[in-house]
Formats: C-alpha cells, sequence, structure tokens
C-alpha cells in the first residue's frame, strides 16, 4: 500500500491513472486531469481538490472523506461503493454521474445541480442539499435522516420509501414529487397538520 500525507499535486496529468489501495491524506490537487482515471480500495482524507477534472473516471470501494471539491468535474464518473462521509462539493459539475450504492452521510452540495440523479438506497443523513436542484432525481430508500432541504427543488423527485426523520420538507420546493404514505404525513406534518390514524 502507497501512502502520501501532506503532498501537493499540482497541474499533473493522471489520465487514464489506476489506483489501486493508495492512502491520500491530507493531501492537495490543484488542476490535476484525472479524465479516465480509475481507483480501487483507495482512499483520500481531509483532501483538497481544486479545479480538477474526474470525467469519466471510474471509482470502485474507495472512500473521500472529510474532502472538499471547488470547481472539479465529474462529467460521465463513476461511483461504486464509494464512501463520500463528510465531503463537500463548491461548484462542481456533479451530472451526469452514476453512482452505485456507498456512504454519503454528512456532504454538502449546496446549491448544486443534480437534476436526473439516481441515489437509490444511498445513506444520506445529515446531508445539506440546501438551494440544490435535485428535481427528476431518484431518492427512493434513501436514509435523509435530519438532511437540509431548504430551498431544495423536488420537482418530480422520486422520494418514495425514504427515511425522513427530522427533514422539513415544508422548508423544500415540491411539484409533483412522489411521496409513499409515510412522506406524506411527515409532509402535512412540516406544515403544521396533526395526522391521527
Amino acid at each position: 500500500m502507497t501512502e502520501h500525507e501532506g503532498e501537493r499535486f499540482v497541474d499533473e496529468d493522471w489520465y487514464g491513472r489506476e489506483l489501486v489501495n493508495e492512502t491520500f491524506v491530507g493531501c492537495t490537487f490543484r488542476d490535476v486531469d484525472l479524465t479516465e482515471a480509475v481507483t480501487r480500495g483507495c482512499t483520500f482524507e481531509e483532501c483538497d481538490f481544486s479545479g480538477c477534472r474526474f470525467n469519466a473516471s471510474t471509482h470502485h470501494a474507495s472512500a473521500f472523506v472529510a474532502c472538499r471539491f471547488r470547481h472539479s468535474s465529474f462529467f460521465g464518473a463513476t461511483l461504486d461503493g464509494c464512501k463520500m462521509v463528510g465531503s463537500m462539493f463548491v461548484e462542481c459539475t456533479l451530472r451526469p454521474l452514476t453512482v452505485h450504492g456507498g456512504q454519503w452521510r454528512g456532504v454538502t452540495m449546496r446549491g448544486a445541480r443534480l437534476t436526473g440523479l439516481a441515489l437509490t438506497g444511498v445513506p444520506l443523513q445529515e446531508a445539506d442539499f440546501s438551494e440544490s436542484d435535485l428535481s427528476e432525481s431518484d431518492l427512493s430508500g434513501c436514509d435523509l435522516t435530519g438532511a437540509s432541504l431548504r430551498g431544495t427543488k423536488l420537482h418530480l423527485t422520486d422520494l418514495r420509501r425514504a427515511t425522513l426523520d427530522r427533514v422539513d420538507l415544508g422548508a423544500a420546493q415540491l411539484r409533483d414529487t412522489k411521496l409513499d404514505v409515510h412522506g406524506a404525513v411527515r409532509l402535512a406534518e412540516c406544515l403544521g397538520a396533526t395526522v391521527e390514524g
């Protein structure tokens, strides 16, 4: 296993590179081209990515924990069973993006354009989607406990079977949003109704 700590990678070409079981802690990536790169079982912890290109890259069982992504592009990227816990995305291109499982607890994607994103069943507890656009996205079966949806567009979004404890649906923008009975009750409660059996 290769370990990197506190290293800086600036304006490097990692196009198509394959990284296996490598660990990066507190590293800085500036304008690094990771187009079509592949990671397998890698860990990035408290790393800072700015102006990086992850276009068409594929990540298998890799972890991006408490990382910061700024002005980076994930166009056409695939995240398969990845751990994104506590990571922050600022002014990033996040669609189209393919996500298979993983753990996304506490991610911050404020103001992000996430339309049409499929996050079926992904754990999203305490995530911050404030002012984001999740229209036509599939969040069915997701655990959104404690997530912030203030000003979030949920037009035609699928929230069926989602866990919505401590979620203020009344603060989101809903239109033709798909809810099951539990979601409808949660929405009614957020709007001040008392639901009786």
